[in-house]
């Protein structure tokens, strides 16, 4: 069996009105789109540093021809929920045989390669590795097996997701290490931490 790293990516497919809707209501349908489009390039950038296996799992129809191509698998978000949908694509992962996994968002771009390369070196001695954002949920979440507890019974998109999930680790009686607390960017107070970073 392969011991290989894996990251995966969940992409929310560039559709003019459906990214960013929180931020879409402040600022605009068009702004808030240009927005999500360079935080989608910035990790795109981001990821191709990162010389492991990757899959993109698309929120609504896989596209074939487009930034995600080469390097990259691809997959689609299925599930009920975020939580689902993670529990999914880590199951989908750990049956190809791959031994730690990584999933991260497009909403984080102050995300660097140096805090996913320690993510998935924090796995070599911990169960679980997690990113907290500031606003009380994560940008990041690896393990080397499912836990599916980890994605039942949580609040998602509120500022429960980070403590009710370190709740559950603790319960399981898991190891867990925390990352670099970095910024989401769902609203507008949230932009004065979108930077790019291209060096």
């Amino acid at each position: 069996m392969m011991q290989q790293d894996i990251l995966i990516i969940f992409y929310k497919n560039l559709v003019r009105g459906k990214v960013k809707t929180r931020l879409a209501a402040t600022i605009g349908v068009d702004h808030a789109f240009d927005i999500y489009k360079a935080m989608v390039e910035e990790i795109h950038f981001l990821s191709q540093k990162i010389k492991i296996d990757k899959i993109i799992y698309y929120s609504d129809h896989i596209t074939k021809d487009d930034i995600w191509n080469n390097e990259y698998k691809k997959g689609l978000q299925r599930g009920a929920d975020l939580g689902e949908k993670m529990m999914n694509a880590f199951k989908d992962v750990f049956e190809l045989g791959y031994s730690k996994a990584v999933v991260i968002g497009t909403d984080c771009p102050s995300l660097t390669e140096d805090i996913l390369n320690d993510a998935f070196n924090k796995l070599n001695n911990n169960d679980i590795v997690i990113g907290p954002a500031f606003d009380g949920g994560y940008y990041l979440l690896g393990m080397k097996i499912l836990h599916t507890g980890l994605f039942q019974n949580i609040e998602w998109s509120t500022s429960q997701v980070l403590e009710q999930t370190t709740l559950k680790i603790k319960s399981y009686n898991l190891s867990y290490s925390l990352l670099q607390e970095l910024h989401d960017i769902d609203e507008e107070k949230d932009l004065v931490h979108f930077k790019v970073n291209k060096t």
